[in-house]
């Protein structure tokens, strides 16, 4: 293991060794010593894809390096992604949320100084369930909130079956299979389903003065008991256990809907269906985008992080590949303001937190 000081002086010795590698046109074989491959951590939302650019620019790149790509949640990536910069640490986190404005900080005094934002395009939060005999019900935000906060609106969490929680759902229990507390698609359920639905009510609005942390329990935290079945960043064993299981909703990713149609159908949420249309419009309440964040002092240093970059850039139009396993394009403004972030290597800024907050 590489001691911090250690790092900092192998990084600063690369950052060197890159720069007399443009001049000199040599090094290759040095700058492969310190830093073999690119390293990736984060979503497991944007996992898949990730993958999938990660092969095809191996196949465009002769003798490039796989990225090392691992699917740890988004929050956790982010976490590690922040830890600093150097040789034996991560190069980008994949996420399904957008980074806090309190990660960006720990971050920054972590020294990770530069980060660059890219927006890659959108995902949908999606409810499923089994086709074969499986649930075909509607919800809305305000029965998911219902059924699943751990204190809806400061009261005890006493529903067992969907019936309990609205009229008109069939009297069976509720049995739900999520993501972790370290998935951005946990957070992005917390954050773009429910909250909407608790802070609507004007007892619990006051309560975020009064009492933040009975606020955070009533607002923004799913119930611990057999209703809520964690399953950790395993979003394709969540696909398995709904498909064998009709008494059970899953909540995942829409690229997992898409790529398993034939055994899972998705349940529309306030009346809309999940699909690529309503997702990219977002119609569908559950839509959400989705982010790479890399660190820009690693960029000329990590062999082979400028043609993964790239690749990405060329991947995520309509017609891309990725579109071919689930991922929802942004809009041609959001690709071309990301595609000028990669080859700008555009730093992300406290008053780019400060705007979308407006």
């Amino acid at each position: 293991m590489i001691n911090t000081s250690q790092s900092k002086a192998r990084f600063a010795s690369a950052l060197l060794a890159g720069a007399a590698c443009l001049s000199l046109g040599a090094c290759a074989e040095e700058a492969e010593e310190i830093i073999e491959t690119v390293t990736v951590v984060g979503s497991s939302t944007v996992y898949p894809f990730a993958q999938k650019v990660a092969e095809d620019a191996v196949a465009a790149n002769e003798g490039l390096a796989a990225p090392d790509i691992s699917s740890t949640g988004s929050s956790e990536g982010i976490a590690e992604f922040c830890k600093g910069q150097g040789p034996d640490t991560v190069d980008i986190v994949n996420a399904s949320r957008r980074m806090t404005l309190d990660e960006f900080n720990a971050c920054q005094s972590a020294g990770v100084s530069d980060i660059i934002e890219i927006k890659v395009g959108r995902d949908g939060i999606v409810f499923a369930a089994a086709i074969e005999k499986g649930f075909d019900f509607g919800l809305t935000p305000a029965t998911v909130y219902r059924a699943l906060s751990a204190s809806p609106f400061g009261e005890e969490q006493t529903s067992a079956n969907w019936s309990d929680v609205a009229g008109g759902l069939p009297d069976e229990p509720i049995i739900v299979y999520g993501p972790s507390e370290t998935s951005g698609t946990r957070d992005a359920l917390l954050d773009v389903i429910m909250m909407p639905v608790c802070t609507a009510n004007a007892a619990m609005v006051a309560l975020e003065e009064s009492d933040p942390e009975a606020f955070e329990t009533n607002c923004h935290a799913l119930r611990n008991d057999s209703a809520y079945v964690d399953q950790g960043e395993k979003d394709e064993l969540v696909v398995s256990k709904i498909a064998n299981n009709p008494s059970a909703i899953g909540i995942f990713g829409y690229s997992y809907l898409e790529e398993n149609a034939d055994r899972i159908r998705g349940l529309t949420l306030g009346g809309v269906a999940p699909n690529a249309e309503t997702i990219a419009d977002g119609s569908y309440p559950g839509s959400r985008p989705l982010y790479l964040y890399v660190k820009k002092a690693h960029i000329g240093v990590t062999p082979g992080i400028e043609e993964y970059l790239a690749q990405w850039a060329k991947s995520w139009s309509a017609d891309g590949p990725l579109t071919q396993i689930g991922l929802v394009p942004a809009t041609g403004e959001v690709q071309e303001k990301s595609a000028a972030a990669i080859a700008n290597s555009t730093a992300l800024t406290q008053a780019d937190f400060e705007e979308a907050a407006e």
